[in-house]
C-alpha cells in the first residue's frame, strides 16, 4: 500500500450566490476568507481543513445531504450566538445516542445542511 501524505483539505460546493455566501460563512460562522478566485470563494475551517464554494458548480442537495459538519467543543455558546444574530434553527441542540454526539443543523444560504457537533467519547 503506497501513503500519500496531504498538506491540507479542501471540499468544494456549488454556489449561486458568493455574496450571500459569503455573508454567511464570515459573518455568521466567522470562517475568515482564505482565497478569493472570483468565481470561488476558499475559508478557512482551521489550519488544514477549508471549505469553498463556486459559482460555476451546480448547488446539489437532497433533505440532509450533503452535510457540512463543524466539530466544536462549545456546542450551546455557538447555538446561542446564531439564534441571537436572528437565525431560524428548527431545533434546539440535542445528544444522539446513536452516534454519541451532541448536536444541532441549521441551514446555509445554498440550502446545504450545516451541523455543529461535539464527540462525547472526547
Amino acid at each position: 500500500m503506497i501513503f500519500m501524505i496531504f498538506k491540507e483539505f479542501i471540499t468544494f460546493f456549488g454556489t449561486k450566490n458568493l455574496k450571500k455566501t459569503s455573508d454567511f460563512y464570515q459573518n455568521t460562522i466567522g470562517l475568515t476568507l482564505y482565497k478569493d478566485q472570483g468565481v470561488c470563494l476558499i475559508f478557512d475551517v482551521n489550519n488544514q481543513s477549508k471549505i469553498g464554494f463556486c459559482e460555476h458548480m451546480a448547488v446539489i442537495y437532497k433533505e440532509k445531504s450533503p452535510i457540512i459538519t463543524f466539530i466544536a467543543d462549545n456546542v450551546d455558546e455557538i447555538y446561542n450566538k446564531l439564534i441571537n444574530s436572528g437565525l431560524d434553527i428548527k431545533e434546539k441542540p440535542k445528544i444522539n445516542q446513536k452516534f454519541n454526539i451532541y448536536h444541532f443543523f441549521l441551514k446555509d444560504p445554498n440550502g446545504y445542511t450545516i451541523e455543529i457537533q461535539k464527540f462525547l467519547d472526547d
